[in-house]
């Protein structure tokens, strides 16, 4: 019996890999050795020194009385920017943006009720496997192990809530409130970060920061981070058993997945497809980290949902090569995906599976591809057979002089905005289904948060990235029920002199949710969105804001942000009908409806 993928459990560009270890070699820190004065040699400018290693520029936070003497010594760190934030939540996912361009972020919050509002954020973040080092002020060390009961706690003499909680989202976790093994707990966490590509806790005691220790009192010594290695043999005849698996098929694609980003392995994926001619294309959640322009592009597969004639070509061919892949109830539209287990290869970032055959652990997903593109035989009939059937896609509806503003006609004028100086940041929602269309020019960045979804992302996460790469201009496209979630850090990004492009699509609810099951709590409280980010700005910092109804308003509305007001940041309301919905989205929002309904299973 046939056994499908994405129906059972079974299952970017690249960054620049700032924080990374690099696919050959040990990964080492360089510095310069120096002894450091006594106001240097600190718990908190030692932690500070390390994150400037890393490549953090930047720390997102907000102050809370446990970690202002920590903020302090981040603060006085050359190379180190601290940008606060209006809330926990944003900061969180500020340090995810900035952690999706330069390869790791930092957030730091106070004790607990910082902790706890962060760490929803944190959770998103290890969902996409970013590094991210969240540091937390701690109680004073003299209050470990005593039954006194604090501020900012539930009130019981515990300090391991916070602890607890961050241990199901977090890789590492290192509690100092010990000066002798501050320096080792610190480096393990960061390292176990870049290693595992996952986000760490540090929570720092509060009367530690500021205190001398002998073990700070150099420059910190360079750490290395070994790197993975494939075991030799098992890449060999991982590479001798698909090789010959996908040697003899007459039709074979290959599909990106979002774990390619942590495998590191997007280059290799690409001299596979140059090398082997298949039809090349990408799951949802990876669209960025495969170049578009590559010849043999077809685009995204996200089954019935995917782009026009591409799952026709996947679901139909008799081998495909999924990299790195993710199937979840999203991503399989509520598990309707037309694949066949024993016809796939799935390479996870240290695992290669063959149909129902042999499974190979310890091999690197990066190392795997590139032997394999010395072993395959040249085969484009999928290619050729998707050629063959693609019709170009049609113009939507030009839209009559005032006639109301359609979603479909705004995709059209933003594609014209994407270069290779841009990126683009979709929110959770119709957003998903209407920036999968656009078609990304070389160099254009692309970040969204599809496995975890939570709803406000975008705002914090446009926050970051922008300032991780502020030679990029960010492009993001906000639903208004996500925009009343996190809409306060719009006033960091005018602190921070950003200029991104802010669509703030306003249909008047939750849309996607309007789709997988409506109901009156779908239907949000209507603001006068640039009235608020007028307030907002208050007259300080560059902003330019406008609301559009027509398609000549539109038309007006970017000129002028891509021309007089480049350098501002740039907020523009679209008024959307409620119903005016993508049709990827009423067909996904159907199925994952049938999905999440499914009745109870016979007992």
């Amino acid at each position: 019996m046939d056994t499908k993928i994405g129906s059972i459990d079974t299952c970017k560009p690249l960054n620049n890999d700032v924080g990374n270890a690099p696919s050959t070699g040990a990964f080492t820190i360089q510095n310069s050795s120096f002894h450091c004065s006594s106001a240097e040699a600190t718990l908190g400018r030692h932690l500070a020194r390390r994150l400037v290693q890393i490549g953090v520029s930047d720390v997102f936070a907000v102050p809370g009385d446990f970690n202002l003497t920590l903020l302090d010594h981040l603060i006085d760190e050359p190379g180190l920017n601290l940008i606060g934030c209006c809330n926990e939540l944003n900061a969180g996912y500020a340090a995810d943006g900035y952690a999706r361009s330069r390869g790791v972020g930092a957030c730091a919050v106070t004790f607990t009720v910082g902790g706890l509002s962060v760490l929803n954020a944190i959770a998103g973040a290890y969902s996409e496997n970013l590094p991210l080092i969240c540091i937390v002020g701690g109680p004073n060390s003299n209050d470990y192990g005593t039954n006194r009961i604090l501020h900012h706690t539930i009130g019981l003499p515990d300090f391991t809530q916070e602890l607890r909680c961050f241990q199901t989202v977090t890789c590492y976790q290192a509690v100092v409130n010990n000066l002798e093994d501050a320096h080792e707990l610190i480096d393990t966490a960061i390292s176990t970060s870049l290693k595992e590509s996952k986000p760490v806790y540090i929570s720092i005691s509060c009367n530690l920061a500021g205190i001398p220790h002998p073990t700070f009192s150099r420059e910190p010594v360079p750490f290395s981070i070994n790197p993975r290695l494939s075991n030799q043999m098992g890449l060999e005849a991982a590479v001798e058993a698909a090789a010959e698996f996908l040697n003899k098929a007459v039709k074979p694609v290959m599909v990106g997945g979002p774990k390619m980003r942590v495998a590191k392995a997007c280059k290799s994926f690409v001299e596979l497809a140059d090398a082997c001619g298949y039809a090349v294309a990408v799951m949802p959640s990876a669209k960025g980290l495969v170049p578009e322009h590559h010849p043999h592009f077809i685009g995204t597969y996200w089954g019935a949902v995917s782009t026009s004639f591409c799952a026709e070509i996947v679901e139909s061919a008799d081998a495909y090569l999924f990299a790195g892949p993710i199937f979840n109830d999203y991503s399989s539209v509520g598990y309707s995906l037309l694949l066949k287990k024993e016809k796939a290869i799935i390479v996870q970032p240290d695992r290669v599976t063959i149909g129902n055959g042999p499974a190979f652990g310890c091999v690197l997903m990066k190392d795997f591809l590139t032997a394999l593109a010395k072993r395959l035989n040249c085969n484009k009939t999928a290619y050729e057979n998707y050629y063959r059937i693609y019709v170009p896609e049609g113009s939507p509806v030009k839209c009559e002089p005032k006639e109301p503003l359609r979603v479909n006609i705004l995709f059209q004028h933003v594609q014209k905005m994407l270069s290779g100086e841009t990126a683009v940041i979709a929110e959770t929602g119709d957003s998903w289904f209407n920036c999968q269309k656009l078609k990304l020019p070389e160099g254009c960045g692309y970040e969204f948060q599809m496995q975890y979804g939570s709803i406000g992302w975008s705002v914090g996460s446009t926050l970051g990235y922008a300032q991780a790469v502020p030679e990029k201009r960010v492009i993001s496209f906000i639903g208004d029920g996500s925009f009343q979630v996190t809409a306060q850090d719009v006033s960091t990004m005018l602190r921070c002199g950003q200029r991104s492009i802010i669509f703030l699509i306003n249909n008047g609810g939750y849309t996607i949710e309007v789709e997988i099951h409506d109901g009156p709590y779908n239907v949000i409280k209507n603001w006068n969105y640039t009235a608020l980010v007028d307030a907002i700005h208050n007259g300080q910092g560059k902003c330019w804001t406008t609301k559009v109804r027509y398609e000549d308003e539109l038309v007006a509305a970017i000129e002028t942000a891509t021309g007089a007001k480049k350098d501002c940041l740039c907020f523009i309301e679209v008024i959307a009908h409620k119903d005016d919905t993508s049709k990827e989205l009423l067909e996904w929002g159907s199925r994952v409806s049938s999905a999440n309904s499914r009745p109870p299973n016979p007992q």
